[in-house]
C-alpha cells in the first residue's frame, strides 16, 4: 500500500494553500532536521510537503520529452463534478480567495478527451505553485 508521495517545495506556506484548495488537509506538520514539513491527507491520499532552503527550479517535466523520473500525480474529479472546465473556473475562485499566497490557476493541457483503454476520460493539466504537473480526469 502507498503510504505518502513527497513533493519538495520552495514555499511551504504557498503549497499548503494550494493543496487544500485541493481539498487536502493539514495532517501532522514537522520538521526533517534541517526544515520544515507537513503531511497533507485528502483525496484519499496522503501528500508530503519538504521545504527546501535556496531551491533550484525543478525540471520541466511536461514540456522536456526527454526527462526521465516522476511527472505527475493525477486526480479524479469526477465525484466532484461533471465536467472538466467548470471544476477548473471553481478551483480558480478557490486559488483567488488566497490572496496572501498569490495563487493562480496555470493550465498546462486544457480540458480534452482522452481515449484510455476502452474509456473515454475529460483530461487536463494544471501545475502546483513549483510547477510540478497535475493531471485531472473525469
Amino acid at each position: 500500500m502507498l503510504h505518502h508521495v513527497s513533493i519538495r517545495t520552495a514555499n511551504i506556506h504557498r503549497s499548503i494553500a494550494f493543496y487544500e484548495c485541493l481539498g487536502f488537509e493539514i495532517g501532522e506538520r514537522f520538521t526533517t532536521g534541517y526544515t520544515l514539513a507537513c503531511w497533507l491527507i485528502g483525496q484519499q491520499s496522503r501528500l508530503e510537503l519538504i521545504q527546501i532552503p535556496q531551491p533550484h527550479p525543478a525540471p520541466d517535466a511536461f514540456n522536456d520529452e526527454h526527462y526521465v523520473g516522476y511527472y505527475h500525480l493525477s486526480f479524479d474529479i469526477a465525484d466532484q463534478e461533471a465536467e472538466l472546465t467548470s471544476w477548473l473556473q471553481k478551483f480558480q475562485g478557490r486559488l483567488s480567495a488566497s490572496p496572501e499566497h498569490k495563487l493562480d490557476l496555470k493550465v498546462l493541457l486544457a480540458p480534452h478527451q482522452q481515449m484510455i483503454g476502452d474509456r473515454t476520460y475529460e483530461v487536463a493539466f494544471i501545475a502546483d505553485p513549483d510547477g510540478l504537473p497535475i493531471e485531472l480526469l473525469c
